[in-house]
């Protein structure tokens, strides 16, 4: 928007926020237009210039604080407010955890219809900062400079290694800090960005599709080991190689240093190679088994799916477990299984368990990870989950007992549905991280069953995200 149509819009007066609300903003009520804005938390009374306005929303931003509310703490990162990724850091964690309670109930309760009078207060998060195991960060010849760096002179004409600017495809954040992965993830990505300017290594032009770095992607496990994964534009071994011996040799921690040339026009890379330059070509990640099992291992590799919350996901995979109310016959199905790891969790309290999921690669992790654990019991099919869960799948492999289902954000097709209502198994634990979707499919499945209990997780704490367990029973 022009800066002539900005000063069109109006400056809302002293306006106090009243609650948290979709994407990671909040909202306030101005004579019945709903406004939303970030950066701020309910309680503040600001005033917001506007920059979108329709019929019955707008969108705007605080440009003077009158007070705060009671709810506001102090942003740990020193990039809040610019990099846009943790949107709720200045919110008690408290009232964090209270608005994602409320918005899988608002969720469930006025999308679908649900009884929630079972469900449980939210299980927040005992680490609400260096909780995540993987971070993905961007290098860019486009460097997002803040008024404050434009004030200090000329941009680095090297660019930026950070996150990208929300809806800027091309502009990214140099990170000094980030206080979401532990050490040495900071360390690293920091002396990445300085031996790269250092020795002339170009950043990746994504406009012109020019440049030699692309990506840096960090992993790590609870064992304490680290994955390293150089994503670059060319292969040129000769600036490559020296860079990742410096990795080597300044990070002992690094069990597995890896590179993928990418010279495709988007950065994804799942079918890309990927090399292993130095140590294994995986990591391992550790969980407790369920009251009393055995302990899991999971192999991680560079392309794995795995909840990048390690400790809440044990706690996740603990609720669905309870939930399931397993009987040592029973037959277990867990659709999209990723790479098993619900699936082997709840492994050793079934006869048996079929995992399904549309990711070839994830299912052969899948089978890694069975046989690593020494499971005999549990079998896993790729393929579209609408095309493979028919009635002779079923027939092939036994009528479901109990089934778990963690579908994506777009929840279940309504075919997995149909299906689910006619082999009816006497029990459905449905885990969700969109509880809008998941008010939908549970709306179109109480044809047959009534939702018992409900159980929100928080996996990532100062977002709006929240993941949601159901237990669903057969009338």
């Amino acid at each position: 928007m022009s800066r002539n149509k900005l000063r069109e819009l109006p400056v809302l007066e002293s306006v106090t926020i009243a609650d948290a609300g979709a994407e990671g903003m909040a909202v306030a009520r101005v004579d019945g237009l709903v406004v939303f804005v970030p950066f701020v938390v309910p309680g503040d009374v600001v005033d917001i210039q506007l920059y979108k306005k329709k019929k019955n929303y707008a969108e705007g931003r605080a440009v003077r604080f009158h007070s705060f509310s009671p709810l506001r703490v102090d942003a740990v990162c020193p990039h809040f407010g610019v990099c846009g990724g943790c949107k709720w850091q200045t919110m008690s964690y408290e009232a964090q955890l209270d608005a994602k309670q409320r918005q899988v109930r608002d969720n469930l309760e006025r999308l679908g219809g649900v009884d929630c009078s079972g469900m449980r207060p939210i299980c927040g998060s005992n680490n609400i900062f260096y909780y995540r195991n993987k971070l993905e960060f961007t290098f860019s010849n486009r460097a997002w400079r803040t008024k404050e760096q434009m004030a200090d002179g000329e941009p680095d004409p090297w660019g930026a290694l950070g996150f990208h600017i929300p809806q800027l495809f091309d502009k990214v954040l140099s990170i000094e800090h980030c206080a979401l992965q532990p050490e040495p993830s900071n360390a690293i990505r920091l002396a990445v960005a300085e031996y790269a300017r250092n020795h002339a290594l170009e950043t990746y032009d994504i406009r012109n599709h020019t440049g030699f770095l692309r990506n840096l992607v960090l992993r790590c496990s609870s064992t304490g080991e680290w994955m390293v994964i150089v994503i670059v534009a060319q292969d040129d071994r000769e600036r490559l190689f020296p860079l990742l011996d410096m990795l080597k040799e300044m990070f002992p921690k690094i069990t597995s240093l890896q590179y993928i040339v990418n010279t495709k026009m988007n950065d994804s890379y799942s079918d890309l190679e990927v090399v292993t330059y130095s140590g294994a070509d995986h990591i391992e990640e550790r969980m407790e088994g369920f009251r009393g099992g055995r302990e899991l291992r999971y192999i991680v590799n560079p392309k794995s799916f795995y909840q990048t919350n390690s400790q809440q996901a044990q706690r996740l995979y603990s609720f669905v477990a309870e939930f399931a109310e397993l009987q040592a016959d029973d037959i277990l199905y867990d659709l999209y299984t990723g790479t098993g790891t619900i699936a082997l969790f709840l492994a050793d309290k079934c006869k048996k368990v079929v995992g399904i999921e549309y990711v070839e690669e994830a299912v052969a992790d899948a089978r890694v990870n069975a046989t690593l654990n020494g499971f005999k019991n549990a079998a896993f099919y790729a393929g579209d989950m609408a095309r493979v869960l028919t009635p002779e799948f079923i027939a092939e492999n036994g009528r479901p007992d109990v089934v778990v289902t963690d579908p994506p954000r777009a929840g279940m097709h309504e075919k997995v549905v149909a299906q689910l209502l006619m082999t009816a198994p006497r029990k459905i634990v449905y885990v969700s991280c969109n509880p809008a979707t998941q008010a939908r499919d549970l709306q179109l499945l109480a044809e047959k069953y009534d939702v018992r209990r409900i159980q929100p997780v928080d996996m990532f704490p100062h977002t709006q995200h929240v993941e949601n367990v159901a237990e669903l029973v057969l009338r």
